[in-house]
């Protein structure tokens, strides 16, 4: 995952700005300053490799606090404009947490105090409640999360204007919540590999510069951010609720059903994101507000070649042809957005066009994921759809 790597990357992936990641932790920060070098206006790039992909400074941190009687755990994204603002910002976290134990350092104070630091520092830091849904660490997380923006920000709420919808959801979900119309939806990757940079992405037009990002994302400007690329959320690891270890798997409505406990060993369901939507939600499904980014659900290419090969998504055999094909037809969004199928059908199996159309017309079938279990994906063929309605073909669960 250093920068060189992810840099070659992005460019297979069709990707042109990525962040960093992790520039709270003292050697990983070292490797930043000495291997990339600024472009334009708070955005930097390779000095070494593949030069087209830039990068904006960020960093993830965990806040582990007592609020309201229980205990809070909550993750939150921090974008920086500047290598000194950053350096200005690890010297004051040291004093309260080890930031070279881990990439995600882990502090007692509020995420309140933590807003309030950080732009004390420097005004041109933004602060993003990250993967706000899931269970631990979300910001509405059933586990340690609060019920709203203003009861875990209190006065600095006026300083968060953007929410990560996280992988288990995506904007639908969240337009759920009247609470959220004036907050900037936004869709990340959260990769651990580089092959996974990608899965959900943001698409601005604009100029690609930090401070235009940051005005897009606190205007939540629909001229400027076109739309987010986003899973389908049913494949995210905590959509529905569950109980790995028993291999349950419930919908919300089976889980009030058995009082949120697990029927094979008594103790309580990991509450998903679908859950905890329909707690908080004051909307039905279906309802788009005004000025929402759209959003689009894609499967990452890798998958859908594994599906047509009938193998693992991470064999040899679907990185090759993956490699082939982006090679070949362009990078990973141009096959899957914009690339005419009868102009990928003369250079790409046919079995893997007709994935790639399908994803496009939403043909899919899902086992949610759940408990920390990633959900299981089927692409319905041509044969296969007959018989499926509309809504069975975006959602079969």
């Amino acid at each position: 995952m250093e920068v060189e790597t992810l840099a070659r990357w992005a460019k297979l992936k069709g990707i042109k700005l990525l962040g960093t990641g992790d520039f709270t932790h003292p050697t990983y920060f070292a490797e930043l300053s000495a291997r990339l070098e600024p472009v334009q206006d708070g955005l930097f790039r390779v000095k070494r490799g593949e030069r087209s992909t830039l990068f904006m400074l960020t960093g993830e941190v965990c806040n582990i606090y007592h609020q309201g009687g229980r205990l809070r755990k909550i993750h939150t994204l921090i974008f920086a404009r500047e290598t000194r603002d950053v350096e200005r910002l690890n010297s004051k976290l040291q004093r309260y947490g080890k930031l070279s134990s881990d990439g995600r350092p882990i502090f007692t104070f509020s995420v309140k105090d933590l807003v309030k630091m950080v732009l004390d520092i420097s005004p041109s830091f933004v602060l993003i409640p990250a993967h706000a849904w899931t269970p631990w660490f979300g910001l509405f997380g059933a586990n340690s999360g609060f019920d709203s923006l203003e009861e875990c920000f209190e006065d600095e709420i006026g300083n968060i204007f953007a929410i990560e919808t996280g992988l288990s959801s995506d904007p639908p979900m969240n337009w759920r919540l009247s609470a959220l119309d004036r907050m900037t939806l936004i869709s990340n990757s959260d990769a651990h590999s580089p092959s996974r940079i990608g899965r959900e992405a943001n698409v601005f037009d604009c100029e690609l510069s930090y401070s235009e990002i940051c005005d897009v994302l606190r205007k939540k400007d629909p001229k400027r951010f076109l739309f987010t690329i986003e899973f389908f959320p049913e494949e995210g690891k905590y959509h529905y609720d569950g109980h790995r270890k028993c291999n349950v798997v419930f919908s919300p409505a089976e889980s009030i059903q058995h009082s949120k406990v697990c029927p094979v060993c008594k103790k309580p369901l990991t509450v998903g994101v679908c859950h905890r939507v329909e707690e908080l939600a004051d909307r039905e499904p279906g309802v788009v507000p005004d000025g929402a980014i759209p959003a689009r659900n894609l499967i990452p290419l890798e998958e859908i070649i594994g599906e047509a090969l009938g193998v693992a998504s991470s064999a040899t055999s679907v990185r090759r042809e993956y490699l082939r094909i982006v090679q070949t037809c362009g990078s990973e969004f141009e096959v899957l957005l914009e690339r005419p199928l009868d102009e990928l059908s003369r250079h790409i199996p046919r079995t893997i066009v007709e994935g790639i159309s399908a994803v496009r017309a939403g043909r899919v079938k899902i086992i949610p994921g759940h408990d920390g279990v990633f959900g299981k994906i089927g692409i319905l063929r041509d044969e296969e759809k007959d018989g499926v309605s509309a809504t069975e073909q975006m959602r079969i669960f």
